[in-house]
């Protein structure tokens, strides 16, 4: 059993301890939380406050929870409460968790992203549950006149087997907030887990599927305007002017104005990307009007000129630089595939050089995919009543804290009056790390004096930015006369930024290994997609690996094993960012479960695995032609990400993942002419279907009792390089350029 001393983290997460109207509140900081379904819970406490931030226990033992991370599909309301449970040793029947807005006072890192939920709160949360019951049982011990180190505690009751007592937390929680907070904590070993390890639903199923208000297309409130924005049609120009005058006369509309969402580009955050500051807005009754008149908007535009600023990223600053003119997809991709003359070095080890100089034979091969929109079923949106006093913001977004200083400087109000309610979000996954459209509803309500929903269209954020940026990249292998393998170079980039990251594996594996990166500045936004760079670089690497052991004449995963031995043996290099073993582990995992070896008649198969968020993963597809079109028969999948909390809840994410990657890397692409994006909706930007989903996902998890790790994007990159190394299988070419689909079509 871990001990843990709560002073050395007190003040990050035990705010203060309080008796509120019978009931112990346990102040916690970095957590996020569920509610339980509401027909298996006990009746609520008659009296508690109900604070944010905090732990509270009823008089009849209900504990509820405070959920401050924002929720966006990746189940944090049901995993994070499980943990909490689990140290408090409260019957998970008994739980209740309410999502908390944003308060900078009470929590830290209120922000969903990088797979950092829970991660970042594990220690935290089990100390938050573990704390309480140490304190209720030193308030039981008191009233029993026991030893403390007598009692046990189980399913919201507190035990002393010697005189036979046993009563309920709720009947020590007023004694318990009376007492200090103990210096030091006991922790469960995970052999003692009853609740982190078992499936738990999603909390908010019932209310998701009966359609109850939970997101932030829901949120209204009495005498609300509906708005609408216009951008330019094109990245490279900029608003100049409107006229509203046919607009303002049209039934239910209020108003028709210009903003400049951004008025001092210097003053944005990381998170304040946008593509166009200057907008035309329309106001009116119903979104069905305001759609209706925004149509009638005639403006003109100019085109922007160079600009470069730099911006606080996490302790760091980045530059973003955006050129001026209009861009084509046909010129990006001249430009990426053209000789890179300014590439920088991030990794050399050995002699490269040379390497490749005296080598028998090289295999080169390049990589590319395109721009991609985020394309979320909830499209933007954002709820503001701003008045000369405060600012009530509400809605789907995965930045609260940062938002909260770029509403204080734009608004110009101090932060503490600033009010960030969250909601649930409907996707995006990462797309919503970006708040321009809190901004921009925000200065629309300030302008107005009233309480406005702004609105996106599916064509309003499909052209609007934020995307995945659009990359590429050339891997050359060296070998000897023997076919043994001497030299790895990769160079790669995109626009505008690299997918490198030089410590990864085959770093580490190879004697002469070089990596260098390049970027190319545009004017087109870009931003996180689901699993950042290694969205598209894991399944580059994943395919030329399978390429390297066909040439060397070896079994693919034999192949993966005996780089990852050589980087436990005899490593090159010491900034490896990975486990070798951990990365073998799920490659061996996966061998195993889906009979890798076996054949099948007319089954075509192919694997990868990957590492990122500090979770490993690796694939095995197989694939089965039908009339000239792949169809994926089945993943199995091998997770290696620490001790899993809720293994439904994992298993969905990692599915989730799968299907996302095959959708994009087989179908979708964002081109451009004249900075003009060329998809605007579903009937142009292509996502998978229901009928091209793998038709059997089988996940299996690493038994750990590490930490946990990453789970929300590590399984996509790896079903890249596994798809395509099936769909090579399968149809004797080899695939360089997403989307797939169109290297499909030219077989025929």
């Amino acid at each position: 059993m871990a001990i843990i001393k709560t002073k050395i983290g007190r003040r990050s997460f035990i705010q203060s301890v309080g008796l509120a109207g019978g009931g112990l509140v346990l102040g916690v900081n970095w957590f996020a939380s569920c509610k339980a379904d509401a027909n298996s819970i006990k009746a609520l406490p008659k009296n508690w406050y109900n604070f944010n931030g905090y732990l509270k226990i009823g008089e009849n033992g209900i504990v509820t929870i405070m959920s401050p991370n924002p929720e966006i599909g990746q189940n944090v309301k049901t995993a994070m409460p499980m943990i909490v449970a689990e140290e408090l040793d409260i019957d998970w029947n008994d739980v209740i968790v309410e999502q908390a807005n944003l308060d900078t006072s009470l929590y830290k890192g209120q922000i969903a992203g990088g797979s950092q939920s829970i991660r970042a709160s594990w220690e935290p949360l089990r100390m938050a549950g573990a704390t309480a019951k140490e304190m209720l049982k030193q308030a039981a011990a008191k009233s029993w006149n026991v030893p403390v180190e007598e009692l046990t505690t189980a399913s919201g009751k507190i035990i002393h087997e010697k005189s036979g007592k046993s009563e309920g937390y709720g009947s020590f929680a007023s004694e318990a907030s009376k007492i200090a907070v103990p210096a030091e904590v006991k922790l469960k070993e995970p052999s003692a887990y009853t609740i982190i390890g078992k499936s738990k639903k999603n909390v908010d199923g019932q209310k998701i599927i009966t359609g109850q208000p939970l997101f932030g297309l829901d949120y209204k409130s009495e005498g609300m305007l509906y708005a609408m924005i216009v951008h330019p049609p094109a990245f490279g120009l900029s608003l100049k002017e409107a006229d509203f005058t046919e607009v303002k006369k049209m039934p239910g509309i209020k108003d028709a104005f210009l903003i400049d969402s951004y008025t001092d580009p210097a003053k944005k955050q990381w998170c304040d990307v946008s593509a166009f500051d200057k907008l035309a807005v329309v106001v009116g009754d119903s979104t069905w009007k305001v759609m209706k008149a925004k149509k009638m908007i005639t403006g003109s535009f100019e085109p922007i000129g160079d600009s470069s600023i730099k911006v606080p990223f996490f302790g760091s600053e980045m530059e973003i630089i955006t050129p001026a003119g209009l861009e084509n997809s046909e010129d990006h991709t001249k430009k990426m595939a053209a000789p890179k003359q300014k590439t920088k070095v991030l990794r050399k080890d050995g002699n490269p050089q040379e390497a490749f100089k005296n080598a028998a034979f090289v295999l080169e091969r390049s990589y590319s995919c395109p721009f991609l929109a985020h394309s979320p079923m909830e499209p933007m949106n954002f709820y503001a009543d701003v008045n000369d006093e405060r600012a009530i913001l509400v809605g789907p977004i995965q930045t609260p804290e940062f938002m909260e200083t770029t509403a204080s400087e734009r608004l110009g109000l101090p932060k503490e009056k600033i009010d960030i309610q969250l909601t649930r979000m409907g996707g995006g996954f990462g797309r919503r790390l970006y708040g321009h459209f809190l901004t921009e509803a925000a200065v629309i309500s300030q302008k107005l004096k009233a309480p406005v929903k702004l609105v996106y269209t599916r064509e309003d954020d499909m052209t609007n930015g934020v995307y995945r940026p659009a990359y590429y990249a050339t891997y050359r292998a060296a070998f000897d006369a023997n076919k043994n393998l001497i030299g790895f170079h990769v160079n790669g980039g995109g626009i505008p930024e690299s997918p490198l990251v030089e410590n990864r594996f085959p770093a580490g594996c190879v004697e002469h290994y070089l990596a260098e990166e390049w970027e190319i500045p545009s004017n087109i936004t870009v931003g996180a997609f689901r699993a950042p760079r290694s969205n598209f670089i894991a399944g580059a690497e994943q395919s030329f690996l399978d390429e390297v052991a066909e040439y060397m004449g070896k079994d693919p995963i034999d192949f993966r094993l005996e780089l990852f031995e050589r980087s436990k043996t005899n490593p090159v290099g010491t900034n490896n960012d990975y486990d070798a073993d951990r990365y073998a582990g799920v490659l061996k995992m996966v061998r195993e479960k889906a009979g890798w070896g076996t054949d099948k008649p007319g089954v075509h198969r192919g694997v990868s695995a990957y590492y990122c968020h500090d979770s490993y993963v690796a694939h095995i597809f197989d694939v089965v032609m039908n009339e000239g079109k792949p169809i994926i028969q089945k993943v199995t999948t091998a997770v290696d990400c620490g001790i899993v909390v809720n293994p439904d809840a994992a298993a969905n994410m990692s599915e989730g993942a799968v299907i996302d990657a095959v959708g994009h890397a087989m179908y979708s692409a964002i081109t451009f002419k004249d900075g003009k994006p060329l998809q605007s909706n579903f009937n142009g930007y292509r996502l998978i279907r229901h009928g091209e989903a793998p038709k059997d996902i089988e996940t299996h998890f690493v038994q750990s009792e590490i930490s946990p790790t990453g789970m929300g994007e590590p399984s996509g990159p790896p079903a890249i390089g596994a798809l395509a190394n099936a769909l090579y299988k399968a149809t004797g070419k080899r695939f360089y350029h997403q989307p797939f689909e169109e290297e499909i079509k030219i077989l025929g």
